[in-house]
């Protein structure tokens, strides 16, 4: 089997109303848009494969031809030092390989969870917020959750002044003692279009760690800048919550220098942005044999939460992310599907179809 075309699309989808995200400081977000990347073989077999994008889109079809065309989409290895070296030369290409894995799992008649030694199990899903809203309205947005299932919710924390990040932490917990609840500092990165954004102090870092570990947080992501290796490991020696992050580094190389540099409790890479669906998996491996929790960022679009979906049910992995913050809803966030990945009391599954296990809504794109 041999690659005989490349072709990209630049997929938008309006959302109704608009947030805005915390890692993209004062930038309301009123559209979810995605470059699809659509992989065809010789033997009529299709791949396909997502990241995220913005306003415009990147173009790049006519360089990834270059690397992926009259090659085996099977030889995973040599396509990968190929994107390697797109890597220095353009956007980041880690998403490509979801494509290949789409048509390895169609082409073998089994989905993709399955090649890699996993089952199409439940995995309990946290219903992952994405803005800062004041406690009232987070305290009714949780009610709504807990009426849907989920007994999971990720506060964002990040705002101007840490004491209101606390002061809602605790108004959560007290409102809801038995709620399991993460937070996510969103101090490893930020897409700075419009504001800078504030950056923790490792004081800082170290004040909101002790303190939602009294009120019970599962952990805190990314408190501090994610190439603060040191930072993170001296983190983690002076509290006992859970240290979590990788959601964002570029490659597989940065996600083992978090787990040679016992950085983390629970690393997150995503495999649409972070690093390859096969390296994520071995990141999963190499976590578990560190004794490190492997849980994977998912707040992208429908075919970056299905590939990593399928990474997570062939993993030990105990939570999913839910991705959910109104109007980013699972309609608007899995826009480029035919239907859109549904939990079901709070827990998620990976599709069972050959492949991903997907349809792509190709009038969408």
């Amino acid at each position: 089997m041999r690659i005989t075309g490349v072709t990209q699309y630049h997929a938008e989808n309006a959302l109704d109303g608009a947030y805005r995200p915390t890692w993209i400081p004062g930038y309301p977000q009123a559209t979810n848009e995605a470059e699809i990347i659509e992989v065809e073989t010789d033997e009529g077999i299709v791949g396909y494969a997502a990241s995220p994008s913005f306003a415009g889109g990147i173009e790049y079809e006519e360089q990834l031809s270059l690397f992926l065309v009259g090659k085996d989409p099977h030889d995973l290895r040599s396509i990968r030092r190929g994107l390697e070296t797109f890597d220095l030369i353009g956007p980041r290409p880690w998403h490509v390989e979801m494509a290949l894995w789409d048509i390895i799992g169609k082409d073998a008649g089994k989905p993709v969870y399955e090649l890699l030694g996993g089952s199409d199990r439940e995995i309990r899903a946290y219903a992952s917020t994405g803005e800062h809203k004041d406690v009232d309205d987070r305290l009714a947005y949780i009610e709504e959750r807990l009426n849907e299932g989920f007994d999971a919710v990720k506060l964002r924390l990040g705002r101007e002044d840490i004491e209101d990040d606390l002061r809602i932490a605790h108004r959560v917990r007290e409102e809801f003692p038995d709620l399991t609840l993460m937070a996510d500092a969103n101090m490893g990165w930020k897409a700075r279009i419009i504001e800078e954004g504030r950056t923790w102090t490792f004081s800082e870092a170290l004040r909101a760690a002790r303190e939602l570990d009294a009120l019970g947080f599962e952990w805190l992501e990314e408190p501090l800048d994610r190439h603060d290796y040191a930072g993170y490991a001296r983190l983690r020696e002076k509290t006992d919550i859970a240290i979590a992050g990788g959601e964002f580094t570029d490659g597989v190389h940065e996600l083992r220098e978090m787990l040679r540099n016992d950085a983390l409790d629970v690393v997150q890479p995503d495999c649409s942005i972070a690093c390859a669906l096969g390296q994520a998996k071995s990141i999963a491996d190499e976590a578990e044999r560190a004794g490190v929790r492997y849980t994977p960022h998912s707040w992208t679009n429908g075919l970056g939460l299905v590939a990593n979906l399928h990474v997570a049910a062939a993993t030990g992995a105990r939570w999913f992310e839910y991705p959910y913050e109104p109007p980013f809803g699972p309609e608007a966030r899995d826009f480029v599907l035919s239907s859109p990945v549904e939990h079901e009391d709070g827990a998620v599954s990976p599709p069972d179809s050959p492949g991903l296990g997907v349809e792509v809504k190709t009038e969408n794109i």
